[in-house]
């Protein structure tokens, strides 16, 4: 496909990378001409310098009859303006992001009125992985299947886990033969386990199964279940205007913590069930104060990084609270990673799926359709729900006889609503919906995952 980005900041430029890599021919569009540059020297696309709204600079990017044009600057209007400029020139997919919550109510009828394809929303989806986080307070990461049926919840083993120095072909018989582990991070190495494989201290496991099963899982291991009851965040932007929205809706009180004057009679305003204090929170005074040590989450939730971290990190030492830190930049990720920082949501990645999972949707010449996919351990792993049709080549057989790639394991299989872990004698028919993860690179469809 032939793709333009307009927009190279921090969500452009991890969308740059992402799509080629996938192979496609992408073309970036930035005013700042070091931003261009560095990309271009970096990655392989073509970097234009100028204004993404430009007529004559969109005509040199390629826009005009591309197969795809992704506006990501930092407007909203500026977006969608370069949208409709794409789209006079031809482009045929058009993929804005709009993240003013004032528009929440009149998303719909802008995305028609402009023949949008796709409107992204970085704060919207940073702010609904959150608010999913808050459900296992234990989890780093927790990703959802087949309508919210199956999950995948990666958390961290301590030294009183029953998990350490078990191996895994012993697994299923203790706990539960619905339950997977089909990925673990020991250090930083991602691995694909065998039964051989003898759990420890410090790895970072991934739990696949149904809901029911996962949460009896965990009740069992002695791992908390129970959603927070209440909330701190500190920084009042727009990604905490959609997760105190959701939170409140949640039934969970909601305290918010902002610096700003102006900020926080805007917060006031559209909140009204929340408690807004303004205030600076890196004042740790302030935080005692207002209950740090008490609360059942923390979410760090400011513009600065280094400050989200610093936050995280004393909340971490004083309270027991499921903490989970926003994270712009992925420079110095493997220093981050050592932090004990709870769950580390970095924005830009979250856009990189959908768009990758928007992507690879048009492109299933095989009917193979993608239903979700996410990406876990820095984008090293990725779990995929497929639907399934008559063109899969392994259909109505066993898949004992199916030669599956290494690296890729099917994890269940949705058949008419019955939801069951893969097994040797499980028999993939039309209709279905198949879950696989991999740590491999270029699975867009099904039939990807067979040699």
């Amino acid at each position: 496909m032939n793709i333009v980005i307009v927009g190279c900041g921090n969500v452009g430029a991890t969308l740059a990378e992402h799509i080629s890599n996938e192979n496609h021919r992408v073309s970036v569009v930035d005013k700042k001409e070091k931003v261009v540059e560095n990309l271009s020297d970096t990655i392989d696309v073509y970097g234009i310098v100028g204004n993404g709204t430009s007529l004559n600079v969109l005509e040199e990017a390629g826009a005009k009859n591309c197969d795809l044009f992704i506006a990501v600057m930092e407007s909203d209007e500026m977006n969608l303006l370069a949208c409709l400029i794409a789209k006079n020139l031809g482009a045929k997919t058009l993929i804005a992001r709009v993240g003013n919550p004032e528009y929440g109510n009149e998303i719909a009828s802008i995305k028609e009125s402009l023949g949008l394809n796709m409107i992204i929303n970085p704060h919207q989806a940073s702010a609904r992985e959150m608010a999913r986080l808050l459900k296992y307070p234990s989890a780093l990461d927790v990703d959802q299947f087949v309508r919210t049926k199956v999950e995948l919840v990666s958390y961290k083993l301590t030294a009183d886990s029953p998990l350490c120095n078990l191996h895994l072909k012993d697994f299923g018989a203790k706990y539960s033969s619905n339950i997977l582990i089909p990925v673990i991070e020991r250090d930083d190495e991602v691995i694909v386990p065998g039964g051989d494989f003898e759990m420890q201290e410090g790895d970072i496991v991934s739990v696949f199964g149904p809901m029911d099963e996962t949460k009896r899982f965990f009740e069992k291991i002695g791992i908390p279940i129970s959603s927070a009851h209440n909330a701190m965040i500190v920084g009042g932007g727009r990604t905490c205007i959609y997760l105190a929205k959701t939170l409140v809706a949640m039934g969970i009180d909601v305290k918010i913590i902002e610096k700003d004057e102006v900020e926080c009679d805007r917060l006031t305003e559209m909140l009204g069930k929340a408690t807004v204090i303004q205030g600076d929170a890196t004042d740790k005074a302030l935080l005692l104060e207002e209950g740090i040590e008490d609360v059942d989450a923390f979410i760090a939730n400011t513009n600065l990084d280094e400050e989200n971290i610093m936050l995280a990190l004393y909340a971490k030492k004083v309270s027991k609270a499921k903490v989970i830190t926003k994270v712009h930049r992925t420079s110095y990720d493997d220093i981050i990673d050592s932090l004990d920082i709870g769950s580390v949501i970095y924005p830009k990645y979250i856009m990189a799926e959908r768009i990758v999972k928007f992507i690879r949707s048009k492109n299933h010449d095989e009917g193979n359709n993608i239903v979700s996919l996410y990406q876990l351990s820095d984008t090293r792993v990725e779990a995929i729900e497929f639907k399934v049709d008559e063109k899969v080549p392994f259909i109505n057989k066993p898949i004992s006889e199916v030669n599956i790639k290494k690296g890729i394991i099917l994890g269940c299989v949705n058949h008419q609503g019955n939801i069951s872990i893969a097994t040797g004698s499980t028999v993939i028919e039309p209709g279905d919906t198949v879950v696989i993860i991999t740590t491999k690179k270029g699975v867009h469809k099904l039939s990807d995952i067979v040699k």
